[in-house]
Parts: structure tokens; sequence; C-alpha cells
């Protein structure tokens, strides 16, 4: 059965950019189906108009409200849709890329991606991978100054992802060849 996947790129560059050539390969070698979506092509932020629409039910919501919905709405029916989401992830700052952030503020949604319980929210996206591919100027990747790779990784498993991979081709400002030749390696091993 031929697998789908969600092939996102949050890289401010287009040209030149170590993460979008990283997801590229990965998702070159797991083949399948590609759903793709870019990031640098921004997406909104949510807004007061956003949250009311959110909390509103379905049923209840006016055309201005589903509206509103429309992208987040279509961002999860992706999610939903993938077996594999491949994330392309640039350490900007040592975080993650605003337009990724603006992306995990559209599908973390309750009663689509997660709910509530009294034991606490529970994700309802399971039964998928993740594989993050990280570039860094000069951030390790896993060190006490990248604020990204665990909480991109409690994202996943807050909506109920615990399959995460991370492929890595940090410090390239120090050495380039090496991280990227690195990195590269650690996608040549991916299982399918």
């Amino acid at each position: 059965m031929t697998q789908t996947i969600l092939h996102i790129d949050s890289s401010a560059r287009t040209d030149g950019s170590v993460t979008r050539d990283l997801s590229a390969s990965i998702v070159k070698q797991l083949d399948g189906t590609v759903l793709r979506r870019d990031l640098a092509q921004a997406l909104p932020h949510i807004s007061e108009t956003w949250i009311k629409a959110n909390f509103t039910p379905a049923a209840d919501r006016d055309s201005l409200q589903r509206d509103t919905l429309s992208i987040s709405d279509a961002l999860v029916a992706e999610i939903e849709a993938a077996d594999v989401i491949v994330i392309g992830v640039p350490i900007y700052n040592f975080s993650i890329p605003t337009a990724l952030k603006a992306w995990i503020d559209m599908i973390c949604r309750a009663g689509l991606t997660f709910k509530y319980t009294e034991n606490g929210p529970v994700g309802l996206m399971s039964n998928k991978r993740v594989i993050l591919a990280f570039a860094s100027g000069g951030t390790p990747i896993g060190s006490e100054i990248d604020f990204a790779s665990n909480y991109l990784k409690h994202i996943m498993g807050f909506i109920g992802i615990a399959d995460v991979e991370i492929i890595a081709a940090d410090r390239v400002a120090a050495d380039a060849e090496t991280a990227i030749a690195a990195a590269k390696k650690q996608v040549a091993a991916l299982a399918a």
C-alpha cells in the first residue's frame, strides 16, 4: 500500500536552504504520494476572530467563522490524510521559524487534533510518523540552547504522534560540508 507523505518546509529561504534540500531528500527516500505545504507562503496568525470561531460549535458557526477556520481545517485535513509527515526546520534564533509556529497554532485544535479529558489532553492523530529535518548555523541540536527540537517533539506528542525522528545538519556555519554530509547519511539510513 502506498503511503501518503505530508511534506512541509518552513524555511524563509527558497534557494540554498539546507532544510529544504534535506526534507526533499527524505521524501524521495520514503517514496509515496506527496502532499506539499510550503510555509514560506505565510499562514495567517490566530486572532480573536479565529479563537471565537474555533470555540463556537461547528453547527453554530456563521459563514465568517467557517471562512476564518477554512485554512486551519485544510491543514488539519492534510495531517489526517498523512501516514508520514516530513518537516524541514531551520533554527532561527535558537527556535523555530514564526511560519512554523503559525502552522502549529492552526493545527492544535481541541476536538480535532486533541481532546481534553479529566486526566489532561489526549492527542487524536495517532499512527503517524514524523521526521524533522533540522539545520542550524551554530546551535547543536539537543543542546541546552536548542529550543526547537524538544518543543516540536512535544507538540507532535500533544496531538498524538509519538513516532518522531530527527535528522540534523547542525552547526552548518562552522563546518557546512561535514554537517550536511552527516545529515545526508542519516537520510540514507531511513527505513521506508
